[in-house]
């Protein structure tokens, strides 16, 4: 029985130990997504775990900004993206060439790159490799190397949700269970892919741990959100300059951008690009 279960982050630990973990669900989000591109079957469904993994970090967003996770790429498919805010707002998109047969999607040889961008401050971005051929593989390599935390994933997408399940083993906390970290990830590790997908949280967490002490707390609402406006595009095309939008409306008699993420149609004519440099009217 496939069960609807709605968009959140779900928090939980485990008592008397340094590990936390995290249960991300991603449905409407994620259809939102797909919704508007026709993405091959096997590019969607990786989208979709990199949006359950994004998810999963946006926990780590302690401030108002911008992650970004993305998967750069050799082959034919060239940049898997998604984004998250620190109000668990997400978006996505991927590149590729749309002659490409669906198989040929490979992850081998491509860059993992975790950017954060906080609306004040400095921007922070780190960068590794794609050694296991999978995202999740991808990401426990990362904060082993970066972050030196122990962290173990696990991402589903079946076209229509997706869904991940993370571990991390805080440094320096206390810890009464040596054995925690193992007998934890083993729990975790018989997760079943319909079992991520389509089990509440606490189901979930009752199913996989019922021998631990398992403290939960309380789940954030994930959703669909893109950050693009008239005025950005505006601002955006502001740098091109006035001779070359006008040169843009003569050739097509009006500029039209469509937002790559969202595919949102924004149209400029002749007197909106004229409204966006108001010092050509002195001429």
């Amino acid at each position: 029985m496939n069960t609807m279960v709605s968009d959140q982050l779900q928090r939980f630990s485990f008592d008397n130990t340094d590990i936390r973990g995290e249960i991300a669900h991603l449905n409407q989000a994620y259809r939102e997504v797909i919704n508007r591109h026709h993405y091959p079957h096997m590019i969607a469904r990786e989208l979709g775990e990199l949006m359950a993994a994004t998810a999963l970090l946006s926990a780590n967003l302690k401030f108002k900004g911008r992650l970004t996770l993305q998967l750069r790429l050799p082959g034919n498919v060239s940049l898997l993206q998604a984004e998250t805010n620190e109000q668990g707002q997400l978006r996505a998109i991927a590149r590729y060439d749309d002659t490409s047969a669906e198989d040929e999607l490979s992850l081998e040889n491509g860059q993992m790159v975790i950017t954060m961008e906080p609306d004040q401050g400095q921007k922070y971005q780190g960068i590794t490799a794609i050694e296991g051929g999978n995202i999740a593989g991808a990401l426990e390599d990362y904060f082993e190397q970066s972050e030196q935390l122990g962290s173990r994933f696990w991402l589903f997408c079946d076209g229509q949700t997706a869904a991940g399940l993370m571990l991390q083993k805080m440094p320096a906390m206390k810890n009464d269970d040596a054995d925690a970290w193992e007998r934890i990830g083993h729990l975790a590790a018989t997760v079943k892919q319909e079992e991520l997908l389509q089990l509440p949280a606490d189901t979930l967490l009752h199913r996989l741990f019922h021998e631990e002490e398992t403290r939960i707390y309380p789940a954030s609402a994930l959703s669909f959100f893109c950050t693009c406006s008239k005025d950005r595009i505006a601002n955006a095309l502001h740098q091109l300059g006035y001779d070359e939008l006008n040169g843009m409306i003569r050739e097509q008699g009006k500029i039209d951008i469509t937002c790559e993420f969202c595919a949102q149609h924004y149209v400029f004519d002749q007197q909106q690009v004229d409204d966006l440099f108001p010092e050509q009217r002195q001429h």
